[in-house]
């Protein structure tokens, strides 16, 4: 069937950039109106005015810079905290002794803690405890030694601020990087699980029936039987082993990790009946029986659901004997589609099913649970020494839908 890839970026990081460019230019708008609201009050408003048409003209001009990580470069963000310390020093020249000792703002004002804030958010609680340690002892230089309350309260509420928001943005990136390899083990499993499905029910049937007619024959093909046996058990340890991918990373870290997860097409033609699909396993030794309206499912549904039915088949060939007989019953409830498939063989004693699984037989577990899994439905077995084994196949019929959401998560 035909795949496609989906790249999935995971980030909590990069709304922080956005909201720092909006938190930018609205302080940039509320220190210029502070000083409009009290210039006759200003000593040399021309300073003033000065840094503020600087402020403005960098404010507007690096927003880009602000957009995301690699933009925000080490260097802009030095040019940036020295932009913020200027304007705190400059604040003596522009205002009177007596304004400053009554508390009036710097020149610009709470805009100082955009310039920390893009520390943290770019290199965490480390960068932000430097960046707003320059930014208090400014103020310090700025009150001459002695700050009044209002300082002090505005330098520890950025100091700890910008170290919290630093410290949860590489909370975040850890975070990100732990549910990316997560999302990456899982797609790897889930499609090692679909191959093992796939090989079981061809390439593994046919080396363990050549060993086996390789063993009755004898002679030269005992041997060829001998290394389709040792041929087997390594394919079963390389499907059951299976590979994981080394996790991506982006190399913009504020884009987030990376996921590349391979999903299967959605299928083109319409609902197909399944008994179509069923049909090709009746015979002289198995019984099919069916609604007589259709049943109809997914394609997908469906297809999987009749690999389920051979390859419980399949165990009931190899396991049961050829002179046993199967049954398979087919019922369409409104919600659910049930196929059983029975058989009177000796049945499975107790503890096979866990040993076979553990010895990298995956039959059952894969070719049969893990099909129905994917589905969203169910696989039950149910087998009595010397009575024959059942299993019970239950597929909801919006399983397309449900296997969507199990691929999102």
């Amino acid at each position: 069937m035909a795949k496609r890839e989906r790249v999935m970026r995971m980030s909590v990081e990069q709304p922080l950039w956005r909201a720092l460019a909006g938190y930018r230019v609205l302080t940039m708008v509320y220190a210029i109106g502070l000083f409009i609201s009290a210039h006759d009050e200003v000593a040399r408003p021309w300073v003033a005015i000065a840094y503020y048409a600087v402020l403005a003209v960098w404010t507007l001009a690096t927003l880009p810079r602000v957009a995301n990580a690699a933009s925000c470069t080490k260097r802009f963000l030095a040019v940036d905290l020295t932009v913020a310390l200027a304007g705190i020093l400059l604040t003596r020249l522009a205002e009177t002794p007596a304004r400053i000792e009554a508390g009036a703002p710097t020149l610009p004002s709470i805009w100082t803690a955009g310039a920390v804030l893009a520390f943290a958010i770019k290199g965490g609680w480390r960068w932000a405890a430097f960046a707003s340690t320059l930014v208090a002892a400014a103020n310090l230089v700025h009150r001459s030694g002695v700050p009044t309350r209002d300082t002090v309260h505005m330098v520890l509420l950025v100091w700890i601020a910008s170290i919290a928001i630093g410290y949860v943005v590489e909370v975040a990136r850890a975070s990100e990087r732990t549910l990316a390899r997560a999302l990456e083990i899982e797609a790897a499993t889930r499609e090692r699980e679909r191959l093992a499905r796939d090989i079981h029910d061809s390439v593994l049937q046919v080396l363990a029936m050549v060993q086996r007619r390789g063993a009755v024959i004898g002679g030269e093909a005992a041997e060829l039987g001998r290394m389709a046996g040792e041929q087997e058990v390594a394919l079963r340890t390389l499907v059951s082993g299976g590979l994981v991918p080394v996790s991506r990373v982006s190399r913009d870290a504020a884009e987030g990790a990376v996921v590349v997860a391979v999903e299967e097409a959605d299928d083109s033609a319409g609902p197909v009946d399944l008994r179509a699909l069923l049909a090709p396993h009746a015979g002289a030794k198995v019984s099919l029986a069916e609604p007589g309206a259709p049943v109809v499912l997914s394609p997908a549904a469906a297809r999987e659901l009749a690999a389920a039915v051979g390859a419980a088949l399949d165990n009931v060939r190899k396991h049961a004997g050829e002179d046993a007989r199967a049954w398979i019953l087919v019922e369409d409830e409104p919600d659910e589609v049930i196929v059983t498939v029975r058989d009177d063989g000796p049945g499975i004693p107790e503890g096979r099913l866990a040993q076979a699984e553990g010895e990298g037989r995956l039959g059952v577990a894969l070719s049969i649970r893990g099909r129905l899994r994917d589905l969203g439905g169910s696989a039950e077995l149910i087998s009595v020494p010397g009575q024959g084994t059942e299993v019970e196949l239950k597929v909801p019929k919006d399983s397309s839908a449900s296997r969507g959401k199990a691929e999102q998560r």
